[in-house]
């Protein structure tokens, strides 16, 4: 996904996300672009910013299979009514 951190110019990776409000290891998606099959909100924290819920900002209205051209380590439950939504890498 572009040039960020070194990263090819195409996804080589990709997991589903469940949102959660626990950002701990096992939520962090490390930098990651992200894809939203089911339109809505979603609520992100960005990459290398603090994981807690205070520094989550929500993007409004995504539409139903887009990319969110913004690079992110978590996407919190709180705030979140989009669905299928996918990390890329």
């Amino acid at each position: 996904m572009g040039q960020y951190n070194q990263q090819p110019d195409f996804a080589t990776k990709a997991s589903a996300v469940t949102p959660s409000n626990t950002f701990g290891p096992a939520q962090k998606l490390d930098g990651s672009a992200l894809y939203v099959g089911g339109g809505g909100d979603v609520s992100v924290i960005m990459k290398n910013i603090d994981g807690s819920l205070g520094n989550a900002v929500r993007f409004s209205n995504v539409p139903d299979g887009s990319f969110l051209p913004v690079i992110v380590d978590y996407v919190a439950a709180t705030g979140t009514t989009a669905t299928s939504i996918v990390a890329i890498k």
